[in-house]
This record gives C-alpha cells, sequence and structure tokens, in this order.
C-alpha cells in the first residue's frame, strides 16, 4: 500500500483531517466534532474513522502533522502551569509594570491583565551587568540555592538583565536549581536572546508556563497513537507557518499560540501558487472564530512581536487577525437595542440551536440554515441533521425584540458577522496601504465560503477563490508547510561600524543549532536551508525592519554593506512612505531561519464529465427576497464547470453561495473561481 501523510487541525468546534496519498495525491477528508476537555480524544476518534473510511492501517501513516489550540486554550483560559521568575535584583516587578502604553486612550477604568507569575513568586537575585554583557556583580549563589529551596512543583523563568548578551549567570542558576528541583527550568537567554526586557520576560514567562501543559498534552498524544498503531514522529504547527517536531515543540511551546490559524496559511499559499493568485487576502471562519491574513507576491506577512490576551509574546509569527465571528457566534441585543453578533459561541457543546445538542441561542449557522443556504439533511462533521424548527425558534425569539420578521432577522445577523469580518480585512489592507482590488479573496473553513461573495463586493474585491476542500483547508495545509526554526541574536551596532566577526560566528552557530535540531527531528542535511537576515533601523528609532541577506552577502558582509544599507532605504520607503539615507543605520538584530523542505503534495487534475445540479430550493438573499436556486454537489465540480448564480454549492466540508448575477467557474484541481459582475 502507498504512503499516508495525515494533517489534523483541532478547532474550537470541529477538529478537522485530512488523509494524502503520497503517491496518487488523493485526498480524504473528514470533520468530528471536538472534545475541548481533552482535544486527543477527537484527534484519535477521527483517525480510526478516517482510516475505516479508507480502509487502511495505522501502519500505512508515514507522518502526521498537527495544528493544536492547546497552548492558545492554556493563555486564554488561565490553565497555564504553575510558574515561578528569577530575575535580577530590582526588576521583580518589570512583568507587572509592563510598558506605559494604554490599550484605549480614554478608557480610565482599563484593567490590564493580570501577571502569569504572581509576585509571591517573583524572586530577586544579587547580579548584574551591563550594556555590554560585562559582569558588574557576579552572580550570588547562595541566593539562588536559598529561593530552590523555597520552590516546590513550579516551572521557573530565569531572567536576567542583559543575558541575552553574555548567559553565563543565568546557565549557572540553572545548574544550581537543577541539583534539588527537577520541574523545567526556561533561560530567557534560550528563548528570546534579544533586547527589551519586559517583552523578553514575558515571553520567557509564557514560555515556562506552557512547558508542562504542552508537554503532557503532547505525550500522551504520542502514547494514544502508539496504541492506536501509528508509530512514526509527530511534527506540530507553529506560529511561524512552519512545522516542527515534538522536542522542539515541548522546547518552544510559546510558539504554538497560532498553531492552528497558521496552517490555514500555509494552505492558501499552497493554493495560490497552484492557481497563480499571488496576493490573496485569506479568511478562515469555522465555528468559533475568523482568522484574516495577508499573501502579498506569494509569502505571508510576518510580525516579529505580536500579544495573546493582552500579554506581549516577541516571537516570529504570522501577522493573523482572529475575531469572534465564526458558525457558533452567537447572536444578541445590546443595552441599546442593536444587534450584535459574537464574540460569544456555542462552541462545539451545546453548539447552534440547530445541532439538537441543547443550544438555544440564535448564531450564524442557524441564520443560514433559516435563509436556506444549509440543507438541514447535509450537515457538516458527525451531526446527523439539522434541526431547522429548533433554528427558526432561536431566531424568532430575536426577532420579536428586534421587531422584525424572521428573514429580516436572520439576514441581519449575518449582515453584522460580515461587518466585523469586513472590519478585519480593512484592518489588514487599507489600514496599511494596500488596495483590496489588488487582491484575490481565498475563503474557506466550514463557514467561509457562505460568506465570502458579499465580503468581497463589500471590499470591491473582483475574484473569490474556493479551494477544493475548503472546509478542512487548514489540515491540508499542514501538509504543505517545511520545517522551520527561527533565531535571533541581539547585536546593536552601527553598520558601518559593525563587528563582522562577530555577526559571522553568530550566524554559524545558528546554522550548528539548526543542523543539530534537524537532525534530532530526523531531516537530512540535505533538505535544509538557511535564510539569514538583520534588523535595521534609523538610529534613535524605536523598531525596526527585517531585510534579507543572500549567501554571497553573507559570505562577505563588509562588502555587502551599501547594497544591504540600501535595500533597508527602499524598505523603509515602502513601509513608512520616506526615506532618510543621510541618517546612520544601526544593525539591531541578526536573524536566520533554518528551512527543512518537505515533499509539497500533488493534487490530481480533472476534468468534467457532467455537471447538473441535483436539486433546486428557495433561497433568501437581502434585497430579492426568496429566489430559486440550483444546487451543485461541489466535489464535482471541475473544467470546464462555468455557471452565473444564483446557485449553492454543497461539499462535505462546506457549503458555497454563488450569489445572484455573479459568474462561477472551476479549474482542473476543482477549485471555483467567483467573478464579481458589475
Amino acid at each position: 500500500m502507498t504512503p499516508l501523510r495525515v494533517g489534523v487541525d483541532t478547532g474550537g468546534t470541529f477538529t478537522d483531517l485530512v488523509a494524502l496519498d503520497v503517491e496518487t495525491g488523493r485526498i480524504e477528508t473528514l470533520k468530528v466534532s471536538s472534545t475541548p476537555e481533552n482535544p486527543a480524544e477527537a484527534v484519535i476518534e477521527g483517525l480510526r474513522r478516517l482510516l475505516r473510511q479508507l480502509g487502511r492501517s495505522p501502519q500505512d501513516v508515514e507522518g502526521l502533522v498537527h495544528g493544536t489550540t492547546v497552548a492558545t486554550n492554556a493563555i486564554l483560559e488561565k490553565t497555564w502551569a504553575k510558574t515561578a521568575l528569577i530575575t535580577t535584583e530590582g526588576f521583580r516587578d518589570a512583568l507587572e509594570i509592563g510598558r506605559q502604553d494604554r490599550p484605549d486612550l480614554y478608557d480610565f477604568f482599563v484593567e490590564k491583565p493580570e501577571p502569569v507569575v504572581p509576585r509571591y513568586l517573583r524572586f530577586e537575585v544579587p547580579e548584574r551587568l551591563d550594556y555590554r554583557g560585562r559582569v558588574l556583580k557576579p552572580l550570588d549563589e547562595r541566593a539562588v540555592e536559598a529561593i530552590a529551596k523555597q520552590l516546590q512543583d513550579e516551572s521557573v523563568a530565569v531572567v536576567f538583565l542583559f543575558s541575552y548578551l553574555n548567559p553565563a549567570h543565568e546557565r549557572r542558576a540553572r545548574e544550581i536549581l537543577q541539583k534539588s528541583f527537577r520541574d523545567p527550568i526556561v533561560l530567557s537567554s534560550e528563548t528570546l536572546p534579544e533586547f527589551r526586557e519586559y517583552e523578553r520576560t514575558s515571553t520567557t514567562v509564557l514560555n515556562a508556563a506552557l512547558v508542562p501543559v504542552v508537554s503532557r498534552y503532547l505525550e500522551a498524544l504520542e502514547e494514544e497513537l502508539q496504541a492506536l498503531g501509528i508509530r512514526r514522529g509527530v511534527r506540530v504547527m507553529q506560529s511561524n507557518g512552519g512545522v516542527a517536531g515534538v522536542a522542539q515543540a515541548r522546547r518552544l511551546p510559546a510558539a504554538l499560540v497560532l498553531s492552528g490559524p497558521a496552517g490555514g496559511v500555509a494552505g492558501a499559499q499552497f493554493l495560490g501558487d497552484l492557481t497563480g493568485h499571488k496576493d490573496l487576502i485569506t479568511l478562515d471562519m469555522g465555528g468559533t472564530s475568523c482568522d484574516v491574513s495577508l499573501i502579498r507576491g506569494g509569502q505571508p506577512r510576518l510580525n516579529s512581536e505580536g500579544a495573546i490576551a493582552g500579554r506581549p509574546l516577541r516571537l516570529p509569527m504570522l501577522d493573523i487577525q482572529t475575531i469572534g465571528a465564526g458558525g457558533g457566534s452567537i447572536a444578541w441585543v445590546d443595552a441599546g437595542g442593536a444587534l450584535k453578533v459574537g464574540p460569544q459561541s456555542a462552541g462545539a457543546e451545546p453548539g447552534p440551536a440547530c445541532y439538537g445538542r441543547g443550544g438555544a441561542e440564535p448564531t450564524v449557522t442557524d441564520a443560514q440554515l433559516v435563509l436556506g443556504r444549509l440543507d438541514p439533511e447535509r450537515p457538516l462533521g458527525d451531526i446527523s441533521r439539522l434541526d431547522i424548527e429548533a433554528a427558526r425558534r432561536a431566531i424568532a425569539r430575536l426577532a420579536e425584540r428586534l421587531g422584525l420578521s424572521l428573514e429580516e432577522t436572520a439576514s441581519g445577523i449575518i449582515r453584522v458577522a460580515n461587518a466585523n469580518m469586513e472590519r478585519a480585512m480593512r484592518a489588514l489592507t487599507v489600514e496599511r496601504g494596500y488596495d483590496p482590488r489588488d487582491f484575490a479573496l481565498l475563503a474557506f473553513g466550514g463557514a467561509g465560503p457562505l460568506h465570502a461573495a458579499d465580503l468581497a463586493k463589500a471590499l470591491s474585491v473582483p475574484r473569490v477563490i474556493l479551494p477544493p476542500a475548503a472546509g478542512v483547508l487548514s489540515a491540508l495545509g499542514l501538509l504543505t508547510a517545511d520545517a522551520v526554526l527561527a533565531f535571533g541574536q541581539t547585536v546593536l551596532q552601527p553598520l558601518e561600524r559593525a563587528d563582522w566577526r562577530l555577526l559571522h560566528k553568530i550566524f554559524e552557530e545558528f546554522r550548528e543549532e539548526g543542523r543539530k535540531r534537524f537532525r534530532e527531528d530526523g531531516l537530512p542535511e540535505e533538505r535544509v536551508a538557511f535564510l539569514p537576515s538583520l534588523d535595521l533601523r534609523y538610529r534613535g528609532q524605536a523598531f525596526e525592519l527585517n531585510v534579507p541577506l543572500t549567501p554571497e552577502e553573507l559570505a562577505d558582509l563588509p562588502k555587502a554593506q551599501d547594497a544591504i544599507k540600501e535595500r533597508f532605504h527602499a524598505a523603509h520607503e515602502r513601509a513608512y512612505g520616506f526615506a532618510a539615507p543621510e541618517e546612520p543605520v544601526e544593525i539591531v538584530h541578526a536573524r536566520l531561519w533554518a528551512v527543512g523542505h518537505e515533499t509539497k503534495p500533488r493534487l490530481p487534475e480533472r476534468r468534467l464529465t457532467k455537471a447538473e445540479p441535483h436539486a433546486r430550493r428557495p433561497v433568501y438573499f437581502e434585497g430579492a427576497g426568496w429566489v430559486e436556486c440550483r444546487v451543485y454537489e461541489r466535489e464535482a465540480l471541475y473544467e470546464p464547470f462555468e455557471i452565473v448564480g444564483p446557485a449553492v454549492l454543497e461539499g462535505r466540508d462546506a457549503t458555497a453561495l454563488v450569489p445572484p448575477g455573479v459568474r462561477a467557474h472551476a479549474d482542473a484541481y476543482g477549485t471555483v473561481l467567483l467573478r464579481l459582475l458589475g
């Protein structure tokens, strides 16, 4: 039998699985309801059903890639491990003081998130390095020994001032702690060897708090996979859009906070390359939330810093905007009588009213069902059928409060949900100087294809791409991602007077560490590439821009400095609208991405023999009322299929809506392209 690769993406409502036959390119998909109390249950049950569906054995699985919400949920739900912080004397409260910036200038009652580490578990140690990493005050080892005696079952973060320049004190503190203490000890010089004390402390503390949580989950998952008969290595999607082995995921679990959404961006990038669309707005709308991102020139945008639940997390991550707008988002009326949708969600349990699991609140999915866009007999996942009467009752109660008809209320729910998503998409495009008309909208997730055409019209986006297996594209994307390790080190030197020997040494150490970690994960060295870069800024600026280096430039950095400087000026003008060539340029960080190239899936090409609607039914469109629509089997649509809406494209993992006047055609891979007319 030919080998299988499996992608598993755990979402708030559904767990999506995709099995890829490595030789034929055949794809099999499955959705099962998520099990929030123990996400591994849905993963294992889904794998059993998927293999049974394929008539294959667990031994046929040569690799499994997982997108998980375990790290994210631990932070959002504050279920992280009990954590202690050991820091330089005088800096005990840096984690709580933070920065002077305010999330809302005019909110006088804003509350900062509580620190991950309570004050009684924040310890000070006499020691001090200067801004060059030289020892001003030696480490007080007896103080570290005294702290070790006070610790019990905590995870420990060690963050000393200027340790990114000289990690000796942090490493010695770990040696002392390890004599009497076995719980995770996380050093800032290994987690984030960069300046900006508050962000480094916050990131290290979050990482330490997540190590036990993520390690327990991955260990339990590996045990259950082995019991099932899957004995090949598991890889995990990271926030930076690359996958990592379990060892790396345990070492740096804070890099998994966008694990699930990152799979969707990877899948969108793969489909964009396949269809020739390099500039994409991606819309991943599932049951609980909606994730929006931007792909420009075939490359997703990256952030070097972000935050989760108000807590800074300074690690490379995809630039993804997440909002509470999913199929399970609850519609409600505020104190002023205005209709709102989300961010509260019905989740997997009890789910929307139409799931028949006890949910009574009206949701976006209930509205789509009432408007005829969904077939009650063709639900997603493992739900037997959708209860349209329960959906009508839920929306009728809301309609009574609003004084509107059932259809007007359901349409209003869709319109408000669309407005929430449109706002997020404008923030990523218009507010950053990008014209949405230059992009195509790639919509996926179980609910995305139902909303895509309306959102494209609102943003004047001319094309919508509906990928095959749209409802499980995040799981497919896991199988398209390369293995990635990201390294960084603060340098803080003038470009014209840089210590080039030091920079060469830093990059060589990055390469050696990358080779070592990839060997641990069993990745052959011939498939590994290294992508060096420098973060640069004008002297006196607070933020920097990343400038890639070519292999030739890295080999002779002194000779390349003029070309590097010119590229920085061009990048600054592109980002901020001006450049200042007369200003001195400063190197802030040296960075290296180690990329282990994975074999990409090959989707089979097909041509359509016949495409006739298998049903017709009335669908409600705002402004037009109930309109008779043709209903097509989504999985049967290939080139040269072409129609003009209205139509409904029903799939096993997602349903798409083609509004009146919108032209739809399919390509040889089963991708449907919508062109908005007029």
